[in-house]
């Protein structure tokens, strides 16, 4: 989902028109970044803590904001790029830490072409839900658009759980499930 069409259409509902695309470009630009800054914290997190919890933990709480986030359409512009921080922060960080379990489990000689699979997953994943927006806002908004994203996230945390208590686990983050 791109976040710079769904706040240049929520601030343009509730500013003036050229101040609600100035403020929509910077908001777009920061909620990025928090994605760079929630791929390295939670890289960081996941060492020390453990690779699923991070995962589930960041997939809970970006499954959460698909949840809410269509429903904040109009709402005050304070409220809207703070869930889209949280959630630019929350969406990426569990890529990285797919990669890393990818690499951790994989047979050494299937390693690349796990990896390989894996991003490909993820990329045909984003790309199909990206496609799907356009025709769920025609159907049912802001709110059907976003929460057709949601599923994806709480499959992952049921997956990293599974994955968790399987006994291999044990060889991520260094035995930090």
């Amino acid at each position: 989902m791109d976040p710079g069409l769904f706040l240049d259409a929520s601030f343009h509902a509730t500013m003036p028109g050229d101040v609600a695309g100035t403020w929509a470009k910077l908001a777009t630009f920061a909620t990025l970044g928090a994605g760079a800054i929630g791929s390295v914290v939670a890289g960081w997190a996941a060492d020390r803590v453990g690779r699923t919890t991070i995962t589930m933990a960041a997939m809970a709480v970006s499954g959460s904001c698909a949840l809410v986030a269509g429903f904040l359409f109009d709402a005050p512009p304070v409220l809207v790029v703070a869930l889209c921080l949280v959630w630019g922060f929350s969406i990426v960080a569990d890529s990285a830490q797919f990669s890393a379990s990818v690499a951790e489990l994989a047979k050494p000689g299937l390693l690349g072409t796990m990896l390989t699979v894996q991003t490909s997953a993820g990329f045909l994943l984003t790309l199909l839900s990206i496609h799907l927006i356009p025709p769920l806002l025609a159907i049912g908004g802001w709110p059907l658009a976003f929460a057709a994203l949601a599923p994806g996230p709480f499959l992952g945390v049921w997956a990293m759980a599974k994955l968790r208590a399987h006994p291999a686990s044990a060889r991520l983050a260094n035995g930090r499930r």
